[in-house]
């Protein structure tokens, strides 16, 4: 896929929790689990990250951690094992960026997931969406 072919989505949120609790929820497997699914991971550059959704299909993602700036940045690689009702994003195919910002009492997490096919750029937005309210109310309940 040439970069022309590519698509970016970009969300972001403001979350009622410091950056420091946001970054575990994407480090820890425990938080993980509470909003996006049953994760093994290594959380450190080079490291993998694999995650078992709890909803749909029960896809699994699959990427490795690019980049880790404690409670400012994380960057991995994305995409999901050939599984039965998957996106067509093989791992590896994508990544995403996430940047934490100190806001008050509360974290501005913003995410800019590229690399995407065109066609399931729709659907990896609203994804995400649904994804980050979950994380959101997770992280604000810790």
């Amino acid at each position: 896929m040439t970069a022309a072919q590519d698509r970016t989505i970009e969300r972001s949120l403001r979350i009622q929790a410091r950056p420091e609790t946001v970054w575990r929820f994407f480090t820890d497997p425990e938080r993980l689990a509470r909003w996006w699914g049953t994760a093994e991971l290594d959380a450190r550059e080079g490291g993998s990250l694999r995650v078992s959704m709890h909803e749909g299909p029960r896809p699994v993602m699959r990427g490795e951690f690019v980049e880790l700036v404690p409670h400012e940045r994380i960057v991995f690689t994305f995409g999901w094992e050939d599984t039965p009702g998957a996106p067509d994003i093989p791992p590896g195919s994508s990544l995403v960026e996430i940047t934490l910002t100190a806001d008050g009492d509360g974290t501005v997490l913003a995410v800019r997931h590229s690399g995407l096919p065109p066609s399931l750029g729709d659907e990896t937005g609203a994804g995400w969406s649904h994804l980050l309210d979950v994380l959101a109310d997770a992280a604000r309940r810790a």
